[in-house]
C-alpha cells in the first residue's frame, strides 16, 4: 500500500497554532488507541496510511507509566504538553489534506446526551430505544440478493431470503412492538431522534441508576437530517440551520415532527454499556472512550483509526471562544462523515457539549501526522 498522493507534505512549523496547543491532552487519547491495538489492530485506510507504521509510536506510548491525565504525581516521561510536542514531533510528519475539490475541509460536531429516562413504559416516558432484532443481518457482496440496494450494509432475514429492513417510520408505527426490544423508555421523540443522530446517550433512570447506551446497528437505510429538509422546504434558512434552529422548530410545530423524521428512513438501535469514567464519552468505532475535545470521527474507508489530525478551524470559537486550532485522535466515524477533509469533533457529555456541537459547521484545514517512515518510503 502506498501514500496517497492526496497528502501535501509540511513542517510542524507550518501548522498554525502548533506550538500553542496542549499536546499531552492528545497524547492521552492517542495512548488509548495504542493500547486497544494488542488486542484488535486498526484497518488501514484507502489513502494508504498504512497501520504498521504506527508501531514504534504506540510502544513509546505504552511505555509510558500514567494511566490518565489525573494521575502526574510520578513525574511520567512525558509530564507536560512540551514533552508530548517533541513526541508527536519525533514520530510523524504533518501532510495537508484538502477537499475532494482542493479546497479547505469542513468540521461538524458531536455529543453524547444526557437524558431522563423510565426502565418501563408510563404515561409521560412512552418513546423506546430499542435494542438490535434478532432478524436484522449484516449484508456485504457475499448475501446480498440482485438487485438490492448496493448502500444497504444491513437486511432483515426472511425464510425467502435477505430483504431491506423495515424504515423509520415502520418501526415507529409498530413494525417491531412485541419483541422485548425496549432498552428504556424517554420522555420526548425528539430528543430521542437526536441520540439516534450522536449514536449514545447517558441516561438517568427513574429507579436511580445511570446508564449509558450506545450504537449496536442501524436499519441500514441511507440517512436524511432534518436540517436538510427543513431548509429545502424554506422552514429554516440554510445557514441558520443548527440542532438548537431544529428543536425550536419541532417545539413550534409538535403536529410536523413525524412527517418530518420518517423522511428520515435510517434507525438505529442500540446496546447497553457501563459509564466506567464520568470525564470521558462512550467507546465508538475505534472501540476506545472518546476524549472531549480531543477524539474526531473520520471517514474510516479513508482513514486509519488513531490518525492524529491537527485541525485548524480559525472561525470555529465554540469550545473556548478561541481560534480551533488543535490536535485530534481519530477515534470515531459516521455515515454522514465522508470524504478526505471531513471530520466530527466530540465536543463531551451533557447539555453544556449539547450547546457547542449544534453550532459547530465551520471550514477547516485538516493535516493529517503521519508516521515518519511512511514518507521515507514515499520518497524512494
Amino acid at each position: 500500500m502506498s501514500l496517497s498522493q492526496s497528502f501535501s507534505e509540511k513542517s510542524f512549523g507550518e501548522l498554525p497554532g502548533w506550538d500553542e496547543d496542549d499536546h499531552l491532552a492528545a497524547f492521552v487519547a492517542f495512548r488509548r488507541s495504542a493500547f486497544h491495538v494488542l488486542a484488535r489492530p486498526y484497518r488501514s485506510g484507502a489513502l494508504g496510511v498504512d497501520f504498521n507504521a504506527f508501531a514504534e509510536a504506540y510502544a513509546e506510548a505504552r511505555a509510558v507509566s500514567f494511566p490518565d491525565r489525573s494521575s502526574l504525581s510520578n513525574r511520567p516521561p512525558l509530564s507536560n504538553r512540551y514533552e508530548a510536542r517533541g513526541f508527536f514531533e519525533r514520530h510523524f510528519t504533518p501532510a495537508r489534506i484538502g477537499a475532494e475539490d482542493g479546497g479547505h475541509g469542513l468540521v461538524t460536531g458531536f455529543y453524547e446526551p444526557v437524558v431522563e429516562a423510565s426502565p418501563v413504559r408510563t404515561a409521560r416516558f412512552a418513546v423506546p430505544l430499542l435494542s438490535r432484532p434478532a432478524d436484522l443481518i449484516d449484508i456485504d457482496d457475499a448475501n446480498r440478493p440482485f438487485g438490492m440496494d448496493p448502500y444497504l450494509a444491513f437486511a432483515r432475514d426472511t425464510p425467502n431470503g435477505p430483504v431491506e429492513y423495515f424504515d423509520r417510520g415502520e418501526i415507529e408505527r409498530g413494525a417491531l412492538a412485541g419483541k422485548g426490544l425496549e432498552i428504556a423508555w424517554l420522555a420526548d421523540k425528539v430528543d430521542a431522534f437526536f441520540i439516534h443522530v450522536q449514536g449514545a446517550a447517558r441516561l438517568n433512570m427513574t429507579d436511580g441508576r445511570l446508564c449509558r447506551v450506545t450504537y449496536a446497528a442501524k436499519s441500514g437505510q441511507r440517512f436524511t437530517g432534518p436540517g436538510k429538509i427543513l431548509s429545502a422546504t424554506g422552514e429554516i434558512p440554510l445557514e441558520k440551520v443548527t440542532m438548537q434552529s431544529i428543536r425550536a422548530w419541532f417545539k413550534a410545530h409538535p403536529d410536523r415532527i413525524d412527517e418530518i423524521l420518517w423522511r428520515n428512513r435510517s434507525y438505529i438501535f442500540f446496546r447497553e454499556a457501563a459509564v466506567d469514567d464520568a470525564a470521558l464519552g462512550p467507546i465508538a468505532a475505534a472501540k476506545v472512550p472518546l476524549t472531549p475535545g480531543r477524539s474526531i470521527a473520520v471517514d474510516r474507508l479513508l482513514h486509519t483509526f488513531g490518525t492524529p489530525f491537527y485541525i485548524d478551524a480559525p472561525s470555529l470559537t465554540a469550545f473556548d471562544q478561541k481560534p480551533f486550532r488543535r490536535l485530534m485522535i481519530a477515534q470515531d466515524t459516521g455515515s454522514a462523515i465522508t470524504g478526505p477533509a471531513r471530520g466530527d469533533l466530540f465536543t463531551g457529555s451533557g447539555d453544556a457539549a449539547g450547546e457547542i456541537a449544534g453550532v459547530v459547521r465551520n471550514a477547516a484545514d485538516f493535516y493529517a501526522l503521519i508516521p515518519r517512515s511512511l514518507f521515507r518510503e514515499a520518497d524512494r
